[in-house]
């Protein structure tokens, strides 16, 4: 089931949680439940289940992450049944433990309204790519960065950046398989930065296409490295294809760090 078709068919009589988590991405599936091995959808709804004696507590996300991808601030929701009584300690501590040795961790939760949705509430994205500019392999930071051992320019890599910025037809940065109806998006921010051997690309917007932030992100190297010249950006943006842009770049230097609501329901607790 589609979160929109879950949200068409919302249960009743459901006690709904909101909850901010993070968690290594790797070696799972990602964010989504699959057949085969293990995604953190499954792990995070069995944690919740055995809270209520085994009972299901199905679960939406703010977004889908990609195997391998990380998170600092993902907010999904959860609903439990109305008359198991749990509280705010009860989720993050009592999910903390069933969710051991998994790298998967509930920050915090908030009690919210049936009307609240992680999904479909949310106002803004806010992702982190990183890479780690030496020509050393990682040892402390591998399967969390993107190596690579050519020099980068950020400054270079910031002037075609800002050639993205308001909103776009993005589909030169879409995945083929990418289901969004419409390849317009509006990008709020995009600002790379360098902190010694580590470049960052920040990015913010209401929502992303399936793969763009990792396809910017390979563009971006490529302009970064002297590989292509700045003004290829406004090309590869005007061709409106995919073959046109950079690599995807691998899923291990993707982060989503936090997700933004008109009314955050962790600032009440």
């Amino acid at each position: 089931m589609s979160d929109a078709q879950a949200q068409e068919h919302e249960p009743s009589g459901l006690n709904r949680w909101a909850l901010r988590i993070e968690y290594d991405g790797t070696g799972y599936l990602g964010w989504q439940k699959q057949n085969d091995g293990v995604s953190i959808q499954s792990l995070i709804e069995a944690a919740a289940s055995k809270l209520v004696r085994n009972r299901l507590v199905p679960s939406i996300t703010a977004g889908r992450t990609d195997a391998g991808v990380h998170a600092a601030g993902m907010v999904i929701h959860l609903d439990f049944p109305d008359d198991a009584p749990i509280d705010a300690r009860q989720i993050r501590d009592g999910m903390g433990y069933h969710l051991k040795p998994h790298r998967v961790v509930v920050l915090e939760a908030a009690q919210v309204g049936p009307e609240w949705n992680a999904r479909f509430s949310a106002t803004w994205r806010s992702y982190r790519y990183t890479i780690l500019n030496r020509p050393a392999r990682p040892g402390l930071m591998e399967n969390r960065v993107w190596h690579i051992k050519r020099p980068l320019d950020v400054d270079l890599m910031q002037q075609a950046a800002n050639h993205l910025l308001g909103p776009h037809d993005f589909t030169s940065f879409r995945a083929v398989a990418c289901q969004a109806r419409s390849p317009v998006r509006t990008l709020d921010v995009l600002t790379i930065r360098r902190e010694g051997e580590l470049v960052m690309i920040d990015t913010k917007a209401r929502s992303f296409l399936h793969h763009q932030v990792r396809n910017m992100a390979g563009t971006l190297m490529m302009i970064g490295a002297g590989l292509w010249p700045v003004e290829k950006m406004i090309e590869i943006l005007e061709a409106k294809d995919r073959c046109a842009a950079g690599q995807t770049a691998p899923p291990e230097g993707l982060c989503l760090m936090d997700v933004g609501y008109p009314d955050n329901p962790f600032s009440r607790t």
